[in-house]
């Protein structure tokens, strides 16, 4: 517990979380597309492609074709959109996505909370669901994409970082310069190679899960890894070099810019998918 103690004394800081096999088990891209389609807000094709596009960044990564022709694509389907059907989805959302919360990351948001720090979603799902779904979790708030609201629709245009790969670091930079975060003192969490901008933005990186790139990265470079269960059991593994860094990650489990509101809580709207 020493570096764990150490770092929550030094000022501010915080802990990002990445959200699909994460925070939560599977896709929340996924969840989204399906009531979104009940709600006849996206057509069956247009489900289906989004819910496989969702498993290709996620496992696969994208290149930066790849993702600036899935923000243009998905940019202009919802355009002319009304933002507030978008947020009814949360009624059926948010409860599907609490049940799969995994148990070691409740655990562990605990932890954080008890040192003090401040706790984030980061992931490229709309910010209308991301926020509220941190909110839920009594986290501080969630950054997630926005996309430009005029009149209650959507415009087509983003409105900040497409919160995916470099962009969530802009994010997390924007939040921290508002926030007087020293980001090398703050940690962030996540299954995907396509995170290691997030992760290495950090002074406190922790591999979730992680896929055979990250796992690797993580290895080399001595940064704990952590293997969330999908029910209860937990069980962590930690490389060599650390042993001496793993701090609130092993002791954990080894028991088991705004809209509207404030800028603290930095409201968004977006409607992208992780």
């Amino acid at each position: 517990m020493s570096e764990y103690v150490g770092v929550a004394g030094t000022g501010p800081s915080a802990a990002f979380f990445d959200l699909d096999r994460t925070l939560i088990s599977g896709s929340s891209a996924y969840t989204l597309a399906l009531q979104a389609r009940k709600a006849g807000l996206i057509p069956n094709v247009e489900f289906v492609r989004d819910a496989a596009g969702a498993a290709t960044f996620k496992l696969f990564g994208a290149d930066d074709d790849t993702t600036d022709a899935v923000k243009a694509r998905v940019l202009k389907a919802v355009s002319g959109m009304r933002q507030s059907d978008l947020q009814a989805l949360n009624v059926e959302i948010l409860p599907r996505l609490l049940a799969r919360l995994r148990p070691e990351a409740r655990r562990l948001l605990d932890r954080h909370r008890q040192a003090g720090r401040d706790t984030y979603i980061v992931s490229a799902a709309p910010q209308e669901i991301v926020e509220p779904l941190a909110h839920s979790l009594g986290m501080t708030s969630g950054i997630g994409t926005r996309s430009k609201v005029v009149d209650g629709l959507y415009t087509g245009e983003l409105e900040g970082p497409f919160c995916y790969g470099a962009g969530k670091v802009e994010a997390m930079i924007e939040i921290a310069n508002w926030n007087g975060y020293e980001l090398d003192q703050c940690y962030a969490y996540s299954d995907s190679a396509s995170d290691l901008p997030m992760l290495e933005a950090v002074g406190h990186p922790v591999a979730v899960n992680p896929d055979a790139k990250l796992e690797r990265h993580a290895r080399r470079n001595g940064w704990p890894i952590v293997i969330f269960s999908e029910q209860t059991k937990s069980v962590v593994r930690r490389t060599v070099r650390s042993v001496g860094a793993v701090g609130i990650a092993g002791v954990s489990f080894a028991a088991g810019v705004a809209l509207s509101g404030s800028r603290g809580s930095k409201r968004r709207s977006g409607f992208l998918h992780r």
